[in-house]
């Protein structure tokens, strides 16, 4: 039973470590703010997106963050 409970507390951290979840990229061009939901992804992913949204917006002297 000893063994048992390293090897629950293990699974546990390592299911939450690749959760998906709903991350939000907001970006300000123009003074106009958006903000776009990405859905069900993993974090480095939303990350990704929301960079390349950045260098979309920086282009017309914006620039977007992941919240």
């Amino acid at each position: 039973m000893k063994k048992l409970v390293p090897v629950v507390a293990l699974f546990a951290v390592l299911s939450l470590a690749s959760c998906k979840k709903d991350y939000v990229c907001s970006c300000t061009v123009l003074g106009i703010t958006t903000k776009t939901t990405i859905p069900d992804t993993k974090k480095g992913d939303a990350e990704d997106a929301c960079d390349a949204s950045d260098t979309a917006a920086q282009v017309a002297g914006g620039s977007c963050e992941l919240e």
